[in-house]
């Protein structure tokens, strides 16, 4: 019987938990718990990690899990890298729902950089005011740089002090829409956006907002992840189940 391991916490993967559970298939849904009060889901729900990849092979064999859908966000390389390594160690079918990357339109100041270490040095030496849209666990990066006054938006309030001298924070849970995201731009009066390029429609309101009042945006390329089957979509995810089962695997 197919038993799917959903690893999760996009909202990509909150979609393929609704099309899981809408389908009847047996499915659990991974978080890594790293917010407090994660999205209700319409599967049965694990939380926390698995302790690397003997302690994932273990999880596969003991519950018995016959395919894993990885849907953590594009720079949760470790999960991923993880995952890759245990599915193939126990013979377990993978798949990885995948975000298209974001790309820029011929009017945007956008400039890239290989991965989250160059992000700092992307910004100029003269104080501006950067909207650092990259979560709370990179921060200390950016202690290079006290000159700027950074925006955060955070799902919830830090528990550790926040190693950035000039700050605020705002809390929010996305997606976000873009008439928010340009009032929010507007009302700190930034003048940077630094963020990983995620991808996806749900935290892409920044870079439009950015876009219409020509504010630079700067964006880390995601990381170097295993090659893997990869869908861009829960219909991809589906046709690729499908296809797994008539395999007989």
């Amino acid at each position: 019987m197919t038993h799917i391991l959903l690893l999760g916490g996009t909202t990509e993967a909150s979609q393929m938990a609704r099309v899981l559970a809408d389908a009847g298939m047996r499915a659990v849904f991974s978080y890594a718990g790293r917010t407090h009060d994660p999205v209700s889901q319409p599967l049965p729900l694990r939380v926390g990690g698995f302790g690397g990849v003997a302690g994932l092979k273990d999880y596969l064999r003991t519950g018995a899990i016959t395919h894993v859908i990885d849907a953590t966000h594009p720079f949760a390389a470790q999960m991923s890298r993880n995952a890759h390594a245990a599915c193939t160690a126990c013979g377990t079918p993978l798949v990885r729902l995948e975000r298209p990357p974001w790309t820029p339109e011929p009017t945007d100041t956008w400039q890239i950089v290989p991965n989250m270490d160059a992000l700092p040095n992307a910004l100029s030496d003269t104080p501006a005011r950067v909207f650092l849209a990259i979560g709370k666990q990179n921060l200390d990066l950016f202690a290079c740089k006290p000159q700027h006054h950074y925006l955060l938006r955070l799902v919830d309030p830090p528990t550790v002090p926040i190693p950035l001298p000039h700050h605020t924070i705002t809390l929010a849970r996305g997606p976000f829409d873009v008439a928010g995201d340009t009032a929010l731009l507007q009302q700190h009066k930034i003048t940077h956006i630094v963020a990983k390029n995620a991808g996806g429609t749900g935290a892409a309101a920044k870079l439009i907002a950015a876009r219409n009042l020509g504010l630079a945006v700067i964006l880390a390329q995601r990381p170097v992840l295993p090659v893997v089957p990869t869908a861009n979509s829960t219909e991809d995810v589906m046709r690729w189940l499908s296809h797994e089962a008539d395999r007989g695997v």
